[in-house]
Protein backbone atom coordinates (compact mmCIF):
# COMPACT_ATOMS: atom_id res chain seq x y z
CA UNK A 1 0.00 0.00 0.00
CA UNK A 2 1.24 3.24 -1.53
CA UNK A 3 0.67 5.46 1.74
CA UNK A 4 1.33 8.92 0.33
CA UNK A 5 -1.43 8.60 -1.99
CA UNK A 6 -4.12 6.65 0.72
CA UNK A 7 -5.39 9.88 2.00
CA UNK A 8 -7.40 8.50 4.36
CA UNK A 9 -4.77 6.47 6.05
CA UNK A 10 -2.70 10.03 6.43
CA UNK A 11 -6.01 11.26 8.03
CA UNK A 12 -6.40 8.42 10.54
CA UNK A 13 -2.43 8.72 11.27
CA UNK A 14 -3.20 12.42 11.65
CA UNK A 15 -5.94 11.94 14.36
CA UNK A 16 -4.49 9.47 16.27
CA UNK A 17 -1.42 11.96 16.77
CA UNK A 18 -3.78 15.06 17.29
CA UNK A 19 -6.80 13.41 19.10
CA UNK A 20 -5.70 10.30 20.78
CA UNK A 21 -3.17 10.41 22.60
CA UNK A 22 -2.18 11.46 26.05
CA UNK A 23 -5.82 12.02 26.60
CA UNK A 24 -5.51 11.89 30.60
CA UNK A 25 -3.38 15.12 30.77
CA UNK A 26 -5.94 17.43 31.41
CA UNK A 27 -8.07 17.67 34.14
CA UNK A 28 -11.76 17.00 33.81
CA UNK A 29 -13.90 20.39 32.82
CA UNK A 30 -17.10 21.27 33.11
CA UNK A 31 -18.79 20.49 30.29
CA UNK A 32 -17.18 16.75 29.87
CA UNK A 33 -17.83 16.71 33.89
CA UNK A 34 -21.83 16.93 33.62
CA UNK A 35 -21.39 13.73 31.16
CA UNK A 36 -19.47 11.66 32.66
CA UNK A 37 -21.49 12.15 36.12
CA UNK A 38 -24.69 11.16 33.80
CA UNK A 39 -22.41 8.15 32.53
CA UNK A 40 -22.00 6.90 35.92
CA UNK A 41 -24.73 7.03 37.11
CA UNK A 42 -26.24 5.29 33.85
CA UNK A 43 -24.24 2.12 35.30
CA UNK A 44 -24.40 2.75 38.48
CA UNK A 45 -28.09 3.67 38.85
CA UNK A 46 -29.61 2.39 35.48
CA UNK A 47 -30.91 5.83 34.51
CA UNK A 48 -30.40 5.06 30.70
CA UNK A 49 -33.65 6.80 29.67
CA UNK A 50 -34.79 9.25 32.30
CA UNK A 51 -31.02 10.19 32.45
CA UNK A 52 -29.97 12.16 36.01
CA UNK A 53 -27.27 14.30 37.13
CA UNK A 54 -25.95 14.42 40.93
CA UNK A 55 -29.58 12.38 41.21
CA UNK A 56 -31.42 14.91 39.49
CA UNK A 57 -33.66 14.45 36.50
CA UNK A 58 -31.04 16.36 33.22
CA UNK A 59 -33.30 16.29 30.05
CA UNK A 60 -31.67 19.19 28.36
CA UNK A 61 -29.58 17.27 26.31
CA UNK A 62 -30.45 13.77 24.46
CA UNK A 63 -28.46 10.84 26.16
CA UNK A 64 -26.59 8.99 23.06
CA UNK A 65 -23.12 10.66 23.66
CA UNK A 66 -23.36 9.63 27.56
CA UNK A 67 -24.83 6.14 26.42
CA UNK A 68 -21.50 5.97 23.97
CA UNK A 69 -19.61 7.07 27.03
CA UNK A 70 -21.11 4.81 29.71
CA UNK A 71 -20.07 1.93 26.96
CA UNK A 72 -16.73 2.68 26.81
CA UNK A 73 -16.40 3.10 31.08
CA UNK A 74 -17.84 -0.59 30.98
CA UNK A 75 -14.64 -1.73 28.64
CA UNK A 76 -12.25 0.51 30.34
CA UNK A 77 -13.24 1.17 33.86
CA UNK A 78 -14.76 4.89 34.88
CA UNK A 79 -11.42 5.72 36.56
CA UNK A 80 -10.04 5.35 33.23
CA UNK A 81 -9.81 9.28 31.59
CA UNK A 82 -8.42 7.78 28.13
CA UNK A 83 -11.46 5.15 27.73
CA UNK A 84 -14.24 7.71 28.29
CA UNK A 85 -12.76 10.50 26.26
CA UNK A 86 -12.06 7.57 23.47
CA UNK A 87 -15.56 8.05 21.99
CA UNK A 88 -14.83 12.09 21.51
CA UNK A 89 -11.71 11.27 19.73
CA UNK A 90 -13.10 8.47 17.96
CA UNK A 91 -15.94 11.51 16.48
CA UNK A 92 -13.63 14.12 15.49
CA UNK A 93 -12.23 11.28 13.17
CA UNK A 94 -15.49 10.39 11.88
CA UNK A 95 -15.67 14.48 11.41
CA UNK A 96 -12.54 14.85 9.76
CA UNK A 97 -12.66 11.63 7.10
CA UNK A 98 -16.35 12.63 6.09
CA UNK A 99 -15.15 16.06 5.65
CA UNK A 100 -12.22 14.58 2.99
CA UNK A 101 -15.29 12.92 1.45
CA UNK A 102 -17.36 15.43 0.84
CA UNK A 103 -14.43 17.62 0.04
CA UNK A 104 -13.39 15.18 -2.41
CA UNK A 105 -17.32 14.65 -4.32
CA UNK A 106 -17.20 18.79 -4.21
CA UNK A 107 -14.04 19.03 -6.54
CA UNK A 108 -13.07 15.86 -7.47
CA UNK A 109 -9.69 16.93 -6.47
CA UNK A 110 -8.13 14.62 -3.20
CA UNK A 111 -5.53 17.03 -2.64
CA UNK A 112 -8.04 19.70 -1.78
CA UNK A 113 -9.88 17.39 0.56
CA UNK A 114 -6.90 16.39 2.15
CA UNK A 115 -5.75 20.01 2.46
CA UNK A 116 -9.41 21.14 4.02
CA UNK A 117 -9.30 17.72 6.14
CA UNK A 118 -5.90 18.28 7.79
CA UNK A 119 -7.01 22.28 8.15
CA UNK A 120 -10.11 21.01 10.11
CA UNK A 121 -8.21 18.16 12.39
CA UNK A 122 -6.01 21.26 13.38
CA UNK A 123 -8.09 23.93 13.99
CA UNK A 124 -7.71 25.01 17.68
CA UNK A 125 -11.48 24.23 18.70
CA UNK A 126 -11.59 21.49 16.49
CA UNK A 127 -8.79 19.99 18.79
CA UNK A 128 -10.56 20.83 21.94
CA UNK A 129 -13.49 19.37 20.86
CA UNK A 130 -11.93 16.02 20.11
CA UNK A 131 -10.03 15.46 23.10
CA UNK A 132 -12.94 16.23 26.08
CA UNK A 133 -16.10 14.24 26.55
CA UNK A 134 -18.65 16.81 25.69
CA UNK A 135 -21.40 16.57 23.19
CA UNK A 136 -20.17 19.06 20.42
CA UNK A 137 -17.94 16.64 18.73
CA UNK A 138 -20.62 14.01 18.50
CA UNK A 139 -23.62 16.58 17.17
CA UNK A 140 -21.79 17.74 14.59
CA UNK A 141 -19.58 14.94 13.87
CA UNK A 142 -22.97 12.32 13.01
CA UNK A 143 -24.39 15.62 10.76
CA UNK A 144 -21.45 15.54 8.61
CA UNK A 145 -21.82 12.16 7.60
CA UNK A 146 -25.66 13.04 7.19
CA UNK A 147 -24.85 16.32 5.06
CA UNK A 148 -22.31 13.82 2.90
CA UNK A 149 -25.71 11.34 2.50
CA UNK A 150 -27.28 14.34 1.47
CA UNK A 151 -24.97 16.01 -0.77
CA UNK A 152 -24.50 12.51 -3.04
CA UNK A 153 -28.22 11.90 -3.15
CA UNK A 154 -28.50 15.85 -4.35
CA UNK A 155 -26.06 15.08 -6.82
CA UNK A 156 -25.88 11.45 -7.61
CA UNK A 157 -28.81 9.70 -10.38
CA UNK A 158 -29.01 6.49 -8.54
CA UNK A 159 -28.86 4.63 -5.25
CA UNK A 160 -31.33 7.49 -4.19
CA UNK A 161 -32.94 5.47 -1.01
CA UNK A 162 -29.87 4.39 -0.17
CA UNK A 163 -28.13 7.75 0.14
CA UNK A 164 -31.71 9.11 2.13
CA UNK A 165 -31.73 6.38 4.38
CA UNK A 166 -28.24 6.65 5.42
CA UNK A 167 -28.83 9.81 6.00
CA UNK A 168 -31.61 9.98 7.84
CA UNK A 169 -30.02 7.61 10.18
CA UNK A 170 -26.82 9.96 10.85
CA UNK A 171 -29.29 12.84 11.12
CA UNK A 172 -31.11 11.28 14.26
CA UNK A 173 -27.74 10.18 15.70
CA UNK A 174 -26.74 13.82 15.36
CA UNK A 175 -30.87 15.16 16.58
CA UNK A 176 -29.93 12.52 20.06
CA UNK A 177 -26.41 14.04 20.65
CA UNK A 178 -27.45 17.60 21.41
CA UNK A 179 -31.13 18.14 19.73
CA UNK A 180 -31.32 20.44 17.04
CA UNK A 181 -28.11 22.53 17.35
CA UNK A 182 -26.27 20.97 14.38
CA UNK A 183 -29.26 20.87 12.28
CA UNK A 184 -29.90 25.01 12.56
CA UNK A 185 -25.86 25.58 12.67
CA UNK A 186 -24.52 23.13 10.15
CA UNK A 187 -27.03 21.14 7.88
CA UNK A 188 -29.58 24.49 7.68
CA UNK A 189 -26.95 26.43 6.42
CA UNK A 190 -25.87 23.59 3.66
CA UNK A 191 -29.04 23.49 2.50
CA UNK A 192 -29.34 27.27 1.46
CA UNK A 193 -25.73 27.11 0.33
CA UNK A 194 -26.27 24.22 -2.08
CA UNK A 195 -29.38 25.51 -3.18
CA UNK A 196 -27.89 29.11 -3.96
CA UNK A 197 -24.41 27.60 -5.59
CA UNK A 198 -25.96 24.10 -7.51
CA UNK A 199 -29.51 24.55 -7.34
CA UNK A 200 -31.96 21.12 -6.81
CA UNK A 201 -32.27 19.18 -10.25
CA UNK A 202 -34.66 16.65 -10.57
CA UNK A 203 -36.28 17.38 -7.29
CA UNK A 204 -39.29 15.30 -8.59
CA UNK A 205 -37.63 11.66 -8.48
CA UNK A 206 -36.22 12.43 -5.27
CA UNK A 207 -39.81 13.35 -3.69
CA UNK A 208 -40.21 10.10 -2.34
CA UNK A 209 -36.69 9.32 -0.74
CA UNK A 210 -36.90 12.74 0.39
CA UNK A 211 -40.41 12.31 2.39
CA UNK A 212 -38.53 8.86 3.86
CA UNK A 213 -35.19 10.65 5.24
CA UNK A 214 -37.69 13.30 7.07
CA UNK A 215 -39.94 10.69 8.37
CA UNK A 216 -37.48 8.12 9.64
CA UNK A 217 -35.46 11.15 10.60
CA UNK A 218 -38.31 12.37 12.83
CA UNK A 219 -38.93 9.36 14.48
CA UNK A 220 -34.84 8.98 15.06
CA UNK A 221 -34.83 12.03 16.39
CA UNK A 222 -37.52 12.22 18.22
CA UNK A 223 -38.61 9.39 20.17
CA UNK A 224 -36.29 10.02 23.39
CA UNK A 225 -38.12 13.54 23.91
CA UNK A 226 -41.57 11.91 23.65
CA UNK A 227 -40.52 9.03 25.95
CA UNK A 228 -39.41 11.92 28.28
CA UNK A 229 -42.37 13.56 27.81
CA UNK A 230 -44.66 10.87 28.50
CA UNK A 231 -42.84 9.72 31.76
CA UNK A 232 -42.06 12.47 33.46
CA UNK A 233 -43.86 15.56 31.95
CA UNK A 234 -44.07 18.08 34.71
CA UNK A 235 -40.01 17.79 34.85
CA UNK A 236 -39.88 18.24 31.02
CA UNK A 237 -42.19 21.57 31.08
CA UNK A 238 -40.28 23.28 33.54
CA UNK A 239 -36.22 22.11 32.08
CA UNK A 240 -37.96 23.54 28.46
CA UNK A 241 -39.26 26.91 30.14
CA UNK A 242 -36.13 27.11 31.57
CA UNK A 243 -33.72 26.44 28.50
CA UNK A 244 -36.15 28.58 26.50
CA UNK A 245 -35.72 31.53 28.69
CA UNK A 246 -31.35 31.38 28.11
CA UNK A 247 -31.87 32.01 24.50
CA UNK A 248 -32.98 35.20 25.69
CA UNK A 249 -31.54 36.16 28.82
CA UNK A 250 -28.52 33.91 29.51
CA UNK A 251 -24.78 34.83 27.93
CA UNK A 252 -26.39 37.45 25.38
CA UNK A 253 -24.31 39.11 23.09
CA UNK A 254 -24.80 41.55 20.30
CA UNK A 255 -25.31 40.54 17.09
CA UNK A 256 -21.97 40.95 15.67
CA UNK A 257 -20.40 38.77 18.61
CA UNK A 258 -19.36 35.88 16.42
CA UNK A 259 -17.79 38.19 13.97
CA UNK A 260 -14.17 37.08 14.20
CA UNK A 261 -15.37 33.58 14.41
CA UNK A 262 -11.96 32.57 11.88
CA UNK A 263 -9.59 33.25 14.84
CA UNK A 264 -11.00 29.88 16.33
CA UNK A 265 -9.25 28.37 13.61
CA UNK A 266 -6.00 28.84 15.50
CA UNK A 267 -3.07 28.52 13.74
CA UNK A 268 -5.02 29.30 10.43
CA UNK A 269 -6.23 32.59 11.30
CA UNK A 270 -4.79 34.53 8.97
CA UNK A 271 -5.40 32.18 5.90
CA UNK A 272 -8.86 31.45 7.04
CA UNK A 273 -9.60 35.54 6.67
CA UNK A 274 -8.01 35.71 3.07
CA UNK A 275 -9.62 32.83 2.08
CA UNK A 276 -13.06 34.43 2.92
CA UNK A 277 -11.79 37.49 0.68
CA UNK A 278 -14.55 36.18 -2.03
CA UNK A 279 -13.67 39.11 -4.70
CA UNK A 280 -9.68 38.20 -4.37
CA UNK A 281 -9.92 34.79 -5.05
CA UNK A 282 -13.21 33.72 -6.28
CA UNK A 283 -11.35 33.48 -9.82
CA UNK A 284 -8.02 32.28 -8.21
CA UNK A 285 -9.56 28.87 -6.90
CA UNK A 286 -9.33 25.60 -9.03
CA UNK A 287 -13.44 25.45 -8.43
CA UNK A 288 -15.11 28.48 -8.33
CA UNK A 289 -18.47 26.81 -7.84
CA UNK A 290 -17.71 24.61 -5.33
CA UNK A 291 -15.70 27.76 -3.40
CA UNK A 292 -18.56 29.65 -3.70
CA UNK A 293 -20.35 27.20 -1.72
CA UNK A 294 -18.03 26.48 0.97
CA UNK A 295 -17.41 30.69 1.49
CA UNK A 296 -21.93 31.16 1.30
CA UNK A 297 -22.51 28.03 4.26
CA UNK A 298 -19.55 29.33 6.36
CA UNK A 299 -21.36 32.90 6.45
CA UNK A 300 -24.32 31.36 6.47
CA UNK A 301 -23.63 29.22 9.65
CA UNK A 302 -22.15 32.44 10.95
CA UNK A 303 -25.29 34.53 10.19
CA UNK A 304 -27.66 31.77 11.77
CA UNK A 305 -25.92 31.98 14.64
CA UNK A 306 -25.40 35.17 15.49
CA UNK A 307 -29.41 35.45 15.34
CA UNK A 308 -29.80 33.56 18.54
CA UNK A 309 -29.72 36.29 21.40
CA UNK A 310 -27.54 33.81 23.82
CA UNK A 311 -23.72 33.63 22.64
CA UNK A 312 -20.49 31.56 23.25
CA UNK A 313 -17.37 30.90 21.25
CA UNK A 314 -17.67 27.23 21.64
CA UNK A 315 -21.04 27.28 19.65
CA UNK A 316 -19.07 28.65 16.52
CA UNK A 317 -17.31 24.71 16.17
CA UNK A 318 -19.59 24.17 13.48
CA UNK A 319 -18.55 27.11 11.51
CA UNK A 320 -15.08 25.74 11.75
CA UNK A 321 -16.25 22.97 9.31
CA UNK A 322 -17.35 25.05 6.25
CA UNK A 323 -14.91 27.23 6.97
CA UNK A 324 -11.71 24.64 6.65
CA UNK A 325 -13.12 24.00 3.19
CA UNK A 326 -13.13 27.22 2.82
CA UNK A 327 -9.52 27.78 3.77
CA UNK A 328 -8.56 24.70 1.86
CA UNK A 329 -9.47 26.19 -1.91
CA UNK A 330 -6.35 29.13 -0.78
CA UNK A 331 -4.10 26.75 0.44
CA UNK A 332 -4.70 24.63 -2.85
CA UNK A 333 -3.91 27.52 -4.97
CA UNK A 334 -0.74 28.28 -2.75
CA UNK A 335 0.15 25.39 -3.59
CA UNK A 336 -0.41 25.33 -6.83
CA UNK A 337 1.11 29.02 -7.91
CA UNK A 338 2.68 30.45 -4.75
CA UNK A 339 5.98 30.15 -6.62
CA UNK A 340 4.86 32.59 -9.34
CA UNK A 341 2.96 35.23 -7.30
CA UNK A 342 5.16 38.60 -7.20
CA UNK A 343 2.60 40.78 -5.79
CA UNK A 344 3.92 41.13 -2.06
CA UNK A 345 0.61 41.96 -0.81
CA UNK A 346 -0.05 38.02 -1.75
CA UNK A 347 2.60 36.94 -0.53
CA UNK A 348 3.16 38.82 2.83
CA UNK A 349 0.62 36.88 4.48
CA UNK A 350 1.82 33.66 3.97
CA UNK A 351 5.05 34.55 4.88
CA UNK A 352 4.13 35.97 8.20
CA UNK A 353 1.45 33.46 9.28
CA UNK A 354 3.93 30.53 8.86
CA UNK A 355 7.38 32.16 9.30
CA UNK A 356 5.59 33.04 13.06
CA UNK A 357 4.50 29.40 13.70
CA UNK A 358 8.42 28.59 12.70
CA UNK A 359 9.85 31.05 14.77
CA UNK A 360 7.58 29.99 17.81
CA UNK A 361 9.32 26.27 17.19
CA UNK A 362 12.69 27.76 16.52
CA UNK A 363 12.61 30.35 20.28
CA UNK A 364 10.71 27.19 22.24
CA UNK A 365 13.90 25.85 23.35
CA UNK A 366 14.66 28.97 25.10
CA UNK A 367 11.67 30.38 25.90
CA UNK A 368 9.97 27.41 27.16
CA UNK A 369 12.83 26.85 29.37
CA UNK A 370 12.31 30.53 30.89
CA UNK A 371 8.80 30.29 31.36
CA UNK A 372 8.75 26.88 32.80
CA UNK A 373 11.27 27.22 34.96
CA UNK A 374 11.27 24.94 37.86
CA UNK A 375 8.11 23.14 36.67
CA UNK A 376 10.39 21.32 34.32
CA UNK A 377 11.29 18.83 37.13
CA UNK A 378 10.39 15.74 36.42
CA UNK A 379 9.55 16.72 32.48
CA UNK A 380 13.11 17.50 30.82
CA UNK A 381 12.87 13.97 28.91
CA UNK A 382 9.22 15.29 26.96
CA UNK A 383 10.78 18.88 26.97
CA UNK A 384 14.17 17.94 25.24
CA UNK A 385 11.81 15.84 22.88
CA UNK A 386 9.29 18.47 21.68
CA UNK A 387 12.18 21.14 21.82
CA UNK A 388 14.11 19.14 19.54
CA UNK A 389 11.45 18.27 17.26
CA UNK A 390 9.79 22.34 17.04
CA UNK A 391 13.41 23.33 16.59
CA UNK A 392 14.14 21.21 13.47
CA UNK A 393 10.39 21.83 12.53
CA UNK A 394 10.94 25.28 12.41
CA UNK A 395 14.11 25.87 10.93
CA UNK A 396 12.74 23.71 8.23
CA UNK A 397 9.66 25.61 7.44
CA UNK A 398 12.20 28.90 7.31
CA UNK A 399 14.18 26.91 4.61
CA UNK A 400 11.08 25.95 2.78
CA UNK A 401 9.59 29.22 2.95
CA UNK A 402 12.89 30.91 1.36
CA UNK A 403 12.18 27.95 -1.74
CA UNK A 404 8.64 28.81 -1.50
CA UNK A 405 7.61 25.54 -1.26
CA UNK A 406 4.87 25.88 0.37
CA UNK A 407 3.17 22.81 0.11
CA UNK A 408 6.15 21.87 2.68
CA UNK A 409 5.67 23.98 4.67
CA UNK A 410 2.08 23.59 4.85
CA UNK A 411 2.57 19.73 5.88
CA UNK A 412 5.16 20.60 8.42
CA UNK A 413 2.48 22.73 10.39
CA UNK A 414 0.22 19.73 10.30
CA UNK A 415 3.20 18.24 12.35
CA UNK A 416 4.19 21.01 14.51
CA UNK A 417 0.40 20.76 15.76
CA UNK A 418 0.70 16.80 15.91
CA UNK A 419 4.61 17.39 17.95
CA UNK A 420 2.63 19.55 20.45
CA UNK A 421 0.22 16.78 21.59
CA UNK A 422 2.04 13.59 21.35
CA UNK A 423 5.37 15.46 23.01
CA UNK A 424 4.05 18.37 24.65
CA UNK A 425 0.75 17.16 26.31
CA UNK A 426 2.48 15.25 28.70
CA UNK A 427 3.96 18.31 30.14
CA UNK A 428 0.01 20.10 31.04
CA UNK A 429 -0.14 19.41 34.31
CA UNK A 430 3.43 20.89 34.92
CA UNK A 431 1.11 24.55 35.01
CA UNK A 432 -1.15 23.05 37.71
CA UNK A 433 0.60 23.98 40.84
CA UNK A 434 -1.70 24.54 42.99
CA UNK A 435 -0.32 23.95 46.48
CA UNK A 436 -3.88 23.49 48.20
CA UNK A 437 -4.93 21.06 45.76
CA UNK A 438 -7.26 18.77 47.53
CA UNK A 439 -9.71 15.90 45.38
CA UNK A 440 -13.45 15.87 46.66
CA UNK A 441 -12.47 12.29 46.57
CA UNK A 442 -10.68 12.03 50.09
CA UNK A 443 -13.55 13.37 51.63
CA UNK A 444 -14.39 9.37 51.50
CA UNK A 445 -11.49 8.48 53.78
CA UNK A 446 -13.19 11.42 56.46
CA UNK A 447 -16.22 9.77 56.04
CA UNK A 448 -15.02 6.44 57.08
CA UNK A 449 -13.29 7.72 59.53
CA UNK A 450 -16.64 9.90 61.00
CA UNK A 451 -19.45 7.26 59.80
CA UNK A 452 -21.30 10.70 58.87
CA UNK A 453 -23.17 11.62 56.12
CA UNK A 454 -22.33 14.45 53.85
CA UNK A 455 -24.75 16.91 51.93
CA UNK A 456 -24.59 19.78 49.62
CA UNK A 457 -26.28 23.00 50.84
CA UNK A 458 -27.17 24.47 47.89
CA UNK A 459 -26.04 23.69 44.13
CA UNK A 460 -23.04 21.29 42.97
CA UNK A 461 -20.12 21.70 41.17
CA UNK A 462 -20.26 18.87 38.41
CA UNK A 463 -15.94 18.60 38.66
CA UNK A 464 -16.34 17.91 42.46
CA UNK A 465 -19.21 15.60 42.03
CA UNK A 466 -17.32 13.49 38.90
CA UNK A 467 -14.09 13.66 41.36
CA UNK A 468 -16.21 12.30 44.67
CA UNK A 469 -18.09 9.48 42.88
CA UNK A 470 -21.32 9.59 43.42
CA UNK A 471 -24.60 12.02 44.16
CA UNK A 472 -24.49 14.14 47.07
CA UNK A 473 -27.71 14.77 48.28
CA UNK A 474 -28.84 18.94 48.61
CA UNK A 475 -30.38 20.34 51.76
CA UNK A 476 -31.79 23.36 49.29
CA UNK A 477 -33.62 22.79 46.57
CA UNK A 478 -35.81 25.30 43.90
CA UNK A 479 -36.06 27.31 47.19
CA UNK A 480 -36.99 24.28 49.61
CA UNK A 481 -34.89 23.55 52.58
CA UNK A 482 -34.80 20.13 53.94
CA UNK A 483 -32.87 19.61 56.89
CA UNK A 484 -31.05 16.63 57.74
CA UNK A 485 -32.58 13.94 60.05
CA UNK A 486 -29.56 13.31 61.51
CA UNK A 487 -28.12 14.68 65.08
CA UNK A 488 -24.71 15.35 63.29
CA UNK A 489 -23.79 15.58 59.39
CA UNK A 490 -21.69 17.32 57.16
CA UNK A 491 -22.39 20.12 55.02
CA UNK A 492 -20.11 20.92 51.95
CA UNK A 493 -20.26 25.04 51.62
CA UNK A 494 -19.44 27.41 48.59
CA UNK A 495 -18.52 31.37 49.35
CA UNK A 496 -21.79 32.17 47.70
CA UNK A 497 -23.55 30.14 50.26
CA UNK A 498 -22.02 30.28 53.09
CA UNK A 499 -24.64 33.42 54.93
CA UNK A 500 -27.47 31.34 53.73
CA UNK A 501 -26.08 28.19 55.52
CA UNK A 502 -25.36 29.86 58.77
CA UNK A 503 -28.84 31.58 58.63
CA UNK A 504 -30.52 27.98 57.97
CA UNK A 505 -28.71 25.95 61.18
CA UNK A 506 -28.80 29.10 63.51
CA UNK A 507 -28.37 27.26 67.07
CA UNK A 508 -26.41 24.67 65.36
CA UNK A 509 -23.66 23.88 66.46
CA UNK A 510 -21.22 24.72 63.38
CA UNK A 511 -17.34 23.97 62.66
CA UNK A 512 -15.43 23.96 60.00
CA UNK A 513 -13.24 20.88 59.13
CA UNK A 514 -11.52 21.33 55.79
CA UNK A 515 -11.15 22.79 52.70
CA UNK A 516 -11.50 20.62 49.02
CA UNK A 517 -9.63 22.86 46.47
CA UNK A 518 -9.67 21.39 42.87
CA UNK A 519 -8.31 24.16 41.12
CA UNK A 520 -5.33 23.62 39.35
CA UNK A 521 -3.53 26.86 39.89
CA UNK A 522 -2.99 28.67 43.13
CA UNK A 523 -4.77 31.16 44.69
CA UNK A 524 -2.82 33.84 43.14
CA UNK A 525 -3.75 32.81 40.00
CA UNK A 526 -6.32 34.75 38.11
CA UNK A 527 -8.16 31.22 36.49
CA UNK A 528 -8.60 30.18 40.51
CA UNK A 529 -12.05 30.01 40.76
CA UNK A 530 -14.51 29.84 44.22
CA UNK A 531 -16.68 27.26 42.44
CA UNK A 532 -14.10 25.03 42.87
CA UNK A 533 -13.48 24.47 45.91
CA UNK A 534 -15.78 23.76 49.23
CA UNK A 535 -15.24 24.23 52.56
CA UNK A 536 -16.97 20.91 55.09
CA UNK A 537 -18.26 21.71 58.32
CA UNK A 538 -19.42 19.66 60.57
CA UNK A 539 -23.24 20.11 62.01
CA UNK A 540 -24.72 19.12 65.29
CA UNK A 541 -28.25 20.11 66.66
CA UNK A 542 -28.09 21.57 69.59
Amino acid sequence: MNIKNNHTIILIISCLAIFFVNLDAMYVNIMEARNFITAREMLHDGNWILTTLNGEPRYQKPPLPTWITAFSAMLFGLKSLIGLRIPAALMATVLIVSTYRLGHSLSENKTFALISSLILSTSFYIIFAGRNGQWDIFTHAFMMVSIYQLYLFFTRGNHRYKYAIIASIFFGLSFMSKGPVSLYALLLPFLIAFGLSYKYHSLKKRIVPLILFLVLGLILSGWWYYYTYIFDPQTVSEITQKETGNWNSYNVRPFYYYWSFFTQSGIWTIPAFVGLLYPYLKNRVSDKKAYTFTFLWTILSVILLSIIPEKKSRYLLPVLIPLALNTGFYIEYLFNHFKTIRDKRETIPIYFNFGLIALIGIVFPIGGFLYLGDNLSGNWFWFTLLSITLFGTGVYMITMLFKKRIEIVFYCTILFIASIMVLGMPMAKTFSNNPEYKSLNELHAWQDETQLKVYEYRGFTPEMIWAYGKSIPMIEKNGKVSVPPEDTFAVLISEENLKPFKRTFEGYTIEKITRYDMNPKGKESRSHRPRLWRDLYLVSKP
